[in-house]
């Protein structure tokens, strides 16, 4: 990498220095704005050689050079743009709000250029020369970037005209400042309220491990008694095993209104300015909808057939899901309310399987099912992970590992487990860098985990488990990416398609064999009794039409906001609307003010992905059950011929050339017992 010399400043910047590995023992938040500004001006002088250069357009000098273009910038503000969502500080949000718009301009810039959007449709027509026989043909890889990168200019802007171009600029500077500003609202929401409890009568119901973790939380803030917050690690336990109804409504009603409190990190507002954004950019590009501008660019390819596959899945379990709610109803003395579900949940698995979730954490330690993981994708694709001390980190808690096949360096994989009020919630698998010819990336998985306490070191619930195996499958489709240009690298792929391999892992979760390879008690050493896994298996489906009617919901919710002419004033109207509630709808509560993935991330019209990828997982898993869940020649196909490809082809052609048919949505059906 050339270092930079910037004007004015009086110090070296570390982030324009030569590095392989990102500096974050050097970084200060004063480093970020002039190490971008200085990318920003190498990536514009680079791009404008490319549009005024005189050559002949070819693949090399035009589509080839502005996949490159602007690669130190990207690398620059992934540190940024990732550090802002898992170690934040006030001052770094100051910093991403300036910074984030502008290089949102460059980018449009860049993709409203006719000069370079000339040049691309140029190769365009040569290739079409190269299927005539006049000069060598590109490859497929080639060949998907060309079309690419030609779809992206048409997709952001570049033959609109005068103010209408002028227009779609404005509009995705705005956005990008709003979705920062609503991420920032949602944290700073979660972290202003908790439960403080001084009584221990009000712990009834709660496991000793979570009076543990509570007492410790309390402690780190200098009280006395329990607190509980709202980050899942403390809500989801005491949701699930309070005895206390009237605390869990408490509770319920606070974490339902993150986001939508009326107070100064109200995200209502910013929700409705960006759907009108959303719709406007998508009407002046030619759609009807935003949801017709997303669909049109996803496997299920339009708006009809979402609406279809939607409908089909829904009357397909809606039986099912209420009467799942019968059976909670039944085991309550007053009508089910929503803060009720976790816990009358919980009594009748116990009741039906004998099974109390909480009696399998003491046999998944985080670092045993960590070491499970790394032996599971040792066992299908011979890989191995060394942790790494000397690989700079941004925080304490991250634990860094180099990942090898055999003689061959594969990547570096970070790992940053446990929550922090820096740190937004959920789970997500991000990259440093990603896969690019013989640049191997720089992975970062991010969840919120139980923490470890005094007398334990982190014990996962069972279903941090499945979180686990399920952002490793992402951070897998990264790291085993072969590809030459990074832009179609590991998870670059339609967003209908990139949940499949993260979620076909979640399958080896309830399989015997491999829970025998890690699964073992923290103090006594012993294994996962069979009767456990028994009764883990048996209790998969627990459950499972009413959990798949509120992802439905969710993403009925998602369609309704970019679908609609018109946004009420508040959110929880629009989600009232388009949900089928069996539940009794709770004033003040809504899921869409706190909706980072739609709101805040990359799923605005596509949080139906998950049920979309969760039919092709099911179906590719019944390859491996077929063959043996350990069975390496499949595993082998399955890296070849779709972790390995990225979004070189299509999704549907790799879904093909590994199952050797089309998908077959009956596996999910049987998988959820429905069939």
């Amino acid at each position: 990498m050339q270092k930079f010399v910037i004007e004015g400043m009086k110090e070296e910047n570390i982030l324009l220095d030569e590095w392989e590995l990102p500096p974050f023992d050097k970084i200060r938040i004063e480093d970020y704005e002039p190490a971008i500004r200085a990318c920003l001006a190498e990536a514009e002088r680079r791009v404008e050689e490319i549009a005024t250069s005189e050559e002949r357009p070819t693949f090399e000098n035009t589509v080839e050079a502005l996949e490159t273009a602007s690669r130190r910038l990207d690398r620059v503000a992934a540190i940024m743009t990732n550090l802002n969502e898992c170690c934040t500080s006030e001052s770094l949000q100051e910093v991403a709000m300036r910074l984030e718009p502008e290089i949102t301009r460059f980018s449009m810039q860049v993709m409203t250029d006719r000069r370079l959007y000339e040049r691309v449709i140029e190769v365009e027509s040569g290739k079409r020369k190269v299927e005539c026989g006049e000069s060598a043909p590109l490859d497929t890889e080639q060949r998907t970037l060309l079309e690419e990168t030609s779809k992206g200019f048409l997709r952001h802007g570049v033959a609109l005209e005068g103010e209408a171009r002028e227009r779609y600029k404005r509009n995705e500077e705005e956005l990008t400042e709003l979705k920062l500003r609503f991420g920032q609202n949602a944290l700073a929401d979660l972290n202003a309220w908790t439960l403080h409890l001084t009584d221990e009568h009000d712990l009834e119901g709660l496991p000793d491990s979570v009076r543990t973790a509570a007492r410790e939380e309390a402690a780190s803030r200098q009280l006395d008694g329990w607190v509980f917050t709202l980050a899942h690690p403390s809500f989801g336990p005491f949701m699930t095993y309070s005895a206390r109804r009237d605390l869990r409504e408490r509770m319920y009603r606070a974490h339902g209104s993150i986001g939508g409190r009326g107070n100064g990190h109200d995200n209502n507002a910013i929700i409705r300015r960006i759907v009108e954004l959303r719709a406007e950019q998508a009407r002046l590009l030619g759609y009807d909808t935003y949801c017709d501008y997303v669909l049109c660019d996803r496997m299920v390819g339009s708006l009809g057939n979402l609406r279809r596959f939607m409908q089909q899945l829904h009357d397909a379990i809606l039986p099912a899901a209420k009467k799942d709610l019968a059976d909670l109803q039944a085991l309550a003395s007053s009508e089910v309310m929503p803060w009720d579900v976790a816990c009358l949940a919980e009594q009748l698995r116990r009741q039906r399987y004998d099974f109390d979730s909480e009696q399998l954490r003491p046999y998944f330690p985080l670092e045993a099912v960590r070491e499970g993981i790394f032996g599971l994708y040792g066992r299908l694709y011979g890989l191995r992970f060394e942790e790494d001390h000397s690989v700079p980190v941004y925080h304490e808690d991250v634990r860094v590992y180099r990942v090898s096949d055999g003689n061959r360096e594969m990547g570096l994989l970070y790992l940053d487990m446990h929550p922090r009020p820096s740190k937004r919630s959920g789970a997500w698998m991000t990259e440093f860098r990603g896969q690019h010819g013989t640049v191997r990336p720089q992975i970062q998985v991010v969840c919120n985990f139980s923490k470890p306490t005094a007398d334990a070191p982190a014990l996962l619930r069972f279903e941090e488990v499945e979180t686990f195996m399920h952002e490793m499958g992402h951070a897998m489709h990264g790291m085993l990416s072969e590809v030459q240009y990074e832009s179609l690298g590991g998870t670059n792929v339609k967003r209908d398609f990139v949940e499949m391999p993260s979620q076909v892992m979640e399958n080896w979760c309830y399989e015997p064999e491999f829970l025998a390879t890690f699964a073992r008690h923290y103090r006594t050493g012993e294994p996962l009794p069979t009767e456990y896994i028994e009764k883990i298996r048996a209790a998969q489906n627990h459950m499972a039409a009413w959990y798949c009617l509120r992802q439905l919901n969710l993403g009925l919710t998602d369609l309704a906001f970019h679908t609609s002419a018109t946004t009420p004033e508040r959110a929880e109207e629009v989600e009232a609307e388009a949900m089928t509630n069996l539940l009794p709808r709770v004033d003040g509560c809504c899921t869409a003010t706190s909706f980072s993935h739609i709101f805040g991330g990359g799923y605005a019209s596509g949080y139906y992905g998950y049920k979309w990828a969760e039919v092709l997982d099911a179906d590719i898993f019944s390859r491996f059950k077929q063959d043996g869940i350990f069975n390496t020649e499949t595993a082998a196909a399955f890296r070849r011929e779709i972790l390995s490809k990225g979004g070189t082809e299509p999704p549907a052609i790799l879904f093909k050339n590994f199952m050797g048919r089309q998908p077959d949505n009956k596996a999910l059906l049987k998988r959820m017992n429905l069939l």
